[in-house]
């Protein structure tokens, strides 16, 4: 069964945040500021279990969703991430399980995960200079450590992409550097636009540096190709270094939106079921499924949200979006 939303977009791929904690405090999503030493977390009763997860991950996977991604917070500090692992590589119809982390942990648990099936990981890195991205995650951690574990994560055979957040004023000067670094190493790197997730990351239009920015930034030193999409609802646009094909991607949120053919549904650390990054409201599925509701009442709840759908929030974006509507944050709905 493969059900569309009012936009006549299916719903194929899932993100799920398993934790809304993070060794990191990256001013983009989760800054020190806001939350700090005291800030309350959700408390462990309050997360999904993992077989909850799976669960609601069966009954997605009925629906045509056919990719996960796991994410959080950081999702490596999830206690025993490699069983939820396990679990939803048996499930039918899912056909890739990726997950994105910060790299902090890889080392302690890689080989785990990589017994337990999963293949492909996604790990954020927004500089290699040490100074500026100790001041951009908060914890002074240095990227020779997250190298380090990149290097250790290519060694136990992970398909890995590096995420890069650019911000104007801030880390521009870090796009070259990085592209040179894992062009050579034959890594993709993909350029994340500054987006507005959440409430409390500061955004503005004036801080977000575009792919046509970047773009032509790398056309100064490398000789770019545009690739073709590989299938609908591909949110990363791709270009390849034309002496090596090494591929570069970018994620557009601003600049090229891609809300006409988003096929990503949301389940948030705590059990809501939400259909846009953006989102403000989400269906609690926590709540159902420990009310007693059989899987049946479950997926119609879902085919319900998703066939109402109408989300496309940055195609709408505007100066005054971020001051008017209030959006979960992302450490607990995930990247």
């Amino acid at each position: 069964m493969t059900i569309q939303d009012q936009l006549n977009r299916p719903m194929k791929d899932l993100r799920i945040s398993v934790t809304d904690r993070c060794n990191f405090r990256c001013s983009y999503c989760m800054p020190k500021e806001i939350f700090g030493d005291d800030y309350v977390f959700l408390p462990k009763d309050e997360l999904l279990t993992f077989e909850e997860i799976t669960r609601l991950v069966n009954i997605f996977a009925q629906l045509g969703v056919k990719k996960i991604r796991l994410t959080g917070g950081e999702p490596l500090m999830r206690r025993n991430i490699h069983e939820l692992v396990s679990q939803l590589t048996q499930l039918q119809g899912i056909e890739d399980i990726g997950l994105t982390t910060n790299g902090v942990l890889l080392k302690q648990y890689g080989e785990k995960l990589r017994n337990a099936g999963l293949k492909r990981i996604n790990v954020s890195l927004d500089a290699l200079d040490g100074q500026l991205f100790g001041q951009m995650n908060g914890r002074g951690i240095q990227p020779a450590l997250i190298l380090e574990h990149i290097q250790l994560a290519q060694q136990l055979g992970f398909h890995i992409k590096v995420n890069m957040v650019v911000q104007k004023h801030v880390n521009e000067q870090e796009i070259i550097p990085m592209a040179r670094y894992f062009k050579k190493r034959g890594i993709v790197l993909r350029f994340i636009e500054f987006m507005d997730v959440g409430n409390d990351n500061g955004w503005s239009f004036a801080k977000v540096v575009t792919k046509q920015e970047i773009v032509s930034l790398l056309q100064q030193e490398f000789d770019l190709e545009a690739v073709e999409l590989d299938y609908f609802g591909e949110v990363a646009k791709r270009y390849r270094y034309q002496d090596d094909g090494v591929q570069v991607g970018f994620i557009t949120s601003v600049s090229e939106s891609f809300c006409s053919s988003c096929t990503r549904a949301r389940l948030s650390s705590n059990g809501k079921f939400y259909t846009c990054l953006f989102a403000s409201d989400g269906l609690d599925l926590r709540a159902l499924i420990r009310e007693g509701a059989t899987d049946a009442e479950l997926r119609a709840a879902i085919v319900d949200v998703w066939e109402h759908r109408t989300d496309r929030y940055s195609d709408e974006r505007t100066a005054q979006t971020k001051k008017n509507r209030t959006k979960i944050n992302m450490s607990y709905i995930g990247g």
